[in-house]
């Protein structure tokens, strides 16, 4: 299983770095998505995750394909209102391309346009939909058995439902207020890494 884990935009930059630094041994892939932050406040935070000894290609930058490209990481999560799959693909080749989707017909554009891997979601109820329904398992499971890429899934999940989450199919798990909004995001993440095996996208 993939662990994800995606910046929650509530810390400040100092309480961010500190967290990453000492989780990111225990996840696969660190989503920095602070929507509130300038492309130079992200270049700055990145640097220095990565001279602190983060590994590059664990980060994968949301939306910012700019920031992405430059600092060489490992990679740019695309949401509805980014940049088209197939663009970042042509014109940044180099880039790991993730999706963020919401439904199987979403799923299969994003890999009909060379996306690397989708975010599928939101899974359970979860407080930062408020209002929406959740896909939940059956169309999880729908998406992963029609898609060859792999799929993420994301919302609402505990150490608890992991393994119903797997059961669909599903390549892993992405986290958020989870682990990021923890008071004790060590012992979270720790909790979600018990039930995953490492695996490369």
């Amino acid at each position: 299983m993939q662990l994800h884990v995606i910046t929650d935009g509530k810390s400040t930059m100092e309480e961010l770095s500190k967290k990453i630094a000492d989780i990111h041994h225990q996840v696969d892939f660190i989503h920095i998505r602070e929507k509130q932050r300038t492309a130079t406040e992200i270049v700055g935070l990145v640097t220095g995750l990565i001279n602190n000894g983060i590994p590059p290609k664990k980060l994968i930058i949301n939306d910012r394909v700019d920031v992405a490209h430059v600092l060489n990481v490992g990679g740019v999560q695309l949401a509805y209102h980014s940049l088209e799959v197939s663009e970042v693909r042509r014109f940044f080749p180099e880039l790991k391309v993730g999706r963020s989707v919401h439904s199987l017909e979403e799923g299969l554009q994003a890999e009909r346009e060379g996306a690397d891997f989708v975010i599928y979601g939101h899974i359970y109820r979860t407080d930062s939909k408020p209002g929406i329904a959740p896909q939940g398992l059956q169309k999880l499971r729908e998406t992963t058995r029609v898609l060859d890429i792999p799929v993420i899934a994301i919302g609402g999940i505990i150490p608890e439902n992991v393994s119903e989450v797997l059961a669909t199919g599903a390549r892993g798990v992405a986290v958020m207020s989870g682990i990021f909004s923890s008071p004790d995001y060590k012992k979270a993440v720790i909790a979600y890494r018990s039930q995953a095996k490492e695996e490369v996208l």
